[in-house]
Formats: C-alpha cells, structure tokens, sequence
C-alpha cells in the first residue's frame, strides 16, 4: 500500500509519496538518514495508476520505500541509478526543470 500527499507551493506542485508500512520509522546510515514523518507523508491511499497520474502532474516528488520508488522507476520518472538506499530502503527525488 502507497500513501501520497500533494502540496501545492507557488508554481511547484510538491508529491510526497512512500510505502505506507514506513510511515513514522527513521532509517540511519553512517552520516545519512532520512525520517518518513507522517505529517508529511500521510495522505490518500493510492494504487500504481493514481501514483503515476500524481507524478505526472508533479513538479517535485520525494519517494520512499521499494513499491513506491518501484513505480516511479518502471514509468521513467526517476532513473534507477539515482535513487539512494538508506539501511536498505530506496529513497528518490524527482526535480522537473
């Protein structure tokens, strides 16, 4: 199950979107870490074709968790080469230019 919430800033569509069983957990590694904050991340729950449809509208994407970064991967929306893994979870940002 993915969770998604979009935020709209000036011009910038923001999609925040990860794996639902990773809301609330920090993950470390050596200097990295990132936090999957429910205030953020929280939001609808959505399927594969609802994700793509948000990050196609998207001008800024955060991605967390194997399903979630799976997809963006498998619909060209991030390269698989750039996603980082942090204690073993997939993490990626999309940046529309």
């Amino acid at each position: 199950m993915i969770t998604a919430r979009v935020y709209q800033r000036g011009k910038e569509i923001v999609l925040a979107a990860c794996d639902k069983d990773l809301l609330g957990k920090m993950f470390r590694e050596g200097e990295l870490h990132i936090e999957v904050v429910r205030d953020f991340y929280e939001g609808e729950d959505v399927d594969e074709e609802t994700l793509v449809n948000r990050l196609s509208i998207a001008t800024i994407a955060n991605l967390v968790g194997e399903i979630t970064v799976k997809i963006a991967i498998k619909h060209r929306f991030i390269n698989e080469d750039c996603v980082l893994r942090i204690a073993g979870v997939p993490h990626a940002q999309m940046v529309r230019i």
